[in-house]
This record gives structure tokens, sequence and C-alpha cells, in this order.
């Protein structure tokens, strides 16, 4: 099993085209002398596309076609775990700064369009990232998907891309067209996972999904179709709460982050009130001293 493969081109080929680019433009930026992103980063965009093709072109991505629960796994990795690498490898700020000042002027525009702080608003992308499992296992997408390439193999681009547009949205290490506190992002975290829990629990107790599909394989090795749905049901809702605790971990640090610098924010503007207040200040003394015409009855003006 683990020495299966599958080839999946349309996968192989977007995981090619997108790795090319962003080292092209990581080169670009270095052979100016500037420094977008660490080397830790990079190496995360690495670890992501390396998730990306084990999880389309190793035995996940053969076996997402007979096993309930592999593809499962397959959707966790594409819609969660890959996005998340990628969105730390901050490929927005490479491909800004490796486009030179005109470029990054046109980026700059683009973001600041309704369109795109509507697209990247964190609700919007969370719903997003809430509603596809949904849509997924609770309609005739996933049997489609699994049936007809043509309909597979943009799933698990559009997978990526939703995952992806949730982690920028959500992180902020790019430049986003608004930035949020990650108070609001934390709000939401607890809202997805009550959700994500809930889709666990149809997909555990409920009808089989896709049974007919399944049936027609007339597979006679591994877990039933009952037993098979019940370990998928696993792998979507305690895998993916144990994947998501680094992104908590991260909007965590960000909200610490955030409110250390508002505090810094705060001081300084106290500061800089408190000495305006000392320039303007009435003359030391007794209040009495400073009153015209208690300062004029004692004779002290």
């Amino acid at each position: 099993m683990i020495q299966t493969w599958h080839l999946d081109l349309v996968s192989a080929t977007v995981i090619v085209l997108l790795a090319s680019a962003y080292a092209w433009c990581y080169r670009h930026t270095r052979k100016g002398g500037e420094r977008p992103v660490q080397p830790a980063q990079v190496g995360c965009f690495g670890v992501g596309i390396v998730l990306w093709a084990l999880a389309t072109l190793s035995a996940i991505g053969a076996y997402a076609y007979v096993l309930f629960w592999m593809r499962a796994l397959q959707v966790l990795l594409l819609l969660y775990v890959v996005p998340f690498f990628l969105a730390q490898a901050k490929p927005v700020t490479v491909v800004r700064d490796a486009l030179g000042p005109a470029g990054r002027d046109r980026i700059d525009r683009l973001l600041t369009t309704r369109l795109a702080r509507v697209l990247a608003h964190p609700l919007t992308t969370s719903l997003a990232m809430l509603a596809t499992p949904w849509l997924l296992y609770l309609t005739p997408w996933y049997t489609a998907a699994l049936e007809f390439e043509w309909i597979g193999a943009p799933t698990r681009i559009l997978l990526v891309a939703i995952g992806f547009g949730y982690f920028y949205a959500r992180l902020q290490a790019d430049p986003v067209p608004r930035k949020y506190s990650q108070l609001i992002s934390l709000l939401i975290t607890v809202a997805e996972t009550l959700g994500d829990g809930l889709l666990g629990l149809v997909i555990w107790q409920g009808s089989l999904i896709a049974a007919a599909y399944y049936s027609g394989l007339h597979r006679s090795w591994g877990p039933d179709q009952r037993l098979d749905q019940t370990i998928g049901a696993g792998v979507l809702w305690i895998l993916g709460d144990v994947v998501g605790l680094p992104f908590v971990l991260l909007l965590m640090r960000a909200l610490s982050r955030d409110e250390k610098a508002r505090a810094v924010q705060v001081d300084a503007e106290l500061d800089t009130a408190e000495a305006a207040e000392g320039e303007g200040a009435a003359p030391s003394g007794l209040w009495w001293e400073n009153d015209p015409q208690l300062r004029e009855r004692f004779h002290r003006g």
C-alpha cells in the first residue's frame, strides 16, 4: 500500500507550476538583496507542496477512490493542512516583492478593491471553509467527484484554494485588504469547532454516503461500509481538531502580539496627552491663589 502511487495529472501540473513560480519569485527577491520571508517560511511552502503531492499522488490519492476514511484523510489534508503551510510561506509577499515597484503597486491597488475586501474578509472565508465539507459530503457532489474525473480534479484544487483563502484571511501573515483583530478569529474558531463536530456526528450516525458507489466496487478486504464511514468521521472530527491546534496557538500568539502593540500605542497617546496638559496647566499654588477674585481680595495679585 505504501508503494502505491496514483497519477493525478491535474494536481501534479498545478503543484509543479506553483512550486516553480514560488521558487522563481524567491530567487528573484534574493538577487535584489531583499528578504521578504525567512528560510523557515520557505520551508513551510516546501512542506505544503510535499503534503499536497502525498495527498493526491501517493497511496492516499489511490485509495481515496476505494475507502471512505482514506478520502476523508485526503479532504482533511487538502482543505486544512496543505493550505495552512502554504499560507505560512507568505506567497503574496514573495510575489509582491519579486514584481518590483510597478508590480507591488498593482497588487496594492488590487487589495484595496471592494471585491478583495469581501473575498478576503474572515467571515467570508470562514463560511466557505465551514460550508464546503457539508456540501461535499451531504450532496451528490461527493459521489460525482469519485465517478467523474472532470469533477474530481477541480474539486481537489478547489479544496486547496478555499483552505488557502481561509488561512490567508485569518493568519494575516501576508498583506491583506484590511487587518482584523485576532480576537475575532478566535471567536470564529470556536463556532467552527462546533460545526465540524456536528458534521462528524452526522457522518458517524447518519446514513451511508455514496453507498451505491462503494457497493459497486465489490471490495472484499478492509472494513465494511459502516465501519469505514465511522473511521472517516473520526478522521474529520478528531484528527481535524488535532491538526487545528497549531493554528489556534498561532492565533493566540498573534492576539498577544496585537495586544502588546495596542498597549504601547495607548501608552504613547497617554504620554502625549499628559505632555500637552502639562504645557497648558495652571500655575502651581493653593487653589484660592489661582482664583482672580480671591487673589485680589487677599492682595495676592
